[in-house]
């Protein structure tokens, strides 16, 4: 065996044995959770009104603060924080939609808005 190869199976053997590997949920939850993120994107071409806004508060939140929790944890799960962020941003510009539509959108039809939402 060549030494490249054996440098190879080497560090596939760290990946797989490390307490963030494959073995362990600390890999298999993040990996699962870009469901989330996929959801939000493509919830980018729903109409603003259909927005839940107290779904994507939530979403931002959880993703902000969990991004923050996984840097701070043992072991340290970057692929966890890496996938929060990125349910975190994507929640955080659905906001912004909502915010810029309501920004834009004339009293009467703003009016409409609040009270179907009600």
């Amino acid at each position: 065996m060549s030494a490249a190869a054996a440098a190879g199976s080497s560090a596939f053997s760290r990946f797989l044995n490390s307490p963030v590997g494959p073995k362990t949920i600390h890999f298999w939850a993040p990996a699962m959770k870009w469901g989330l993120v996929i959801a939000g994107l493509g919830d980018l071409a729903r109409p603003v009104d259909q927005i839940s806004v107290r779904q994507q508060i939530s979403l931002a939140a959880t993703g902000l603060i969990w991004t923050r929790w996984s840097t701070i944890i043992t072991p340290k799960n970057y692929s966890l924080a890496t996938v929060n962020f990125f349910v975190g941003c994507t929640a955080a510009y659905q906001l912004a939609r909502v915010a810029l539509n309501k920004r834009d959108a004339p009293p009467a039809a703003a009016a409409e808005t609040v009270a179907a939402t009600a």
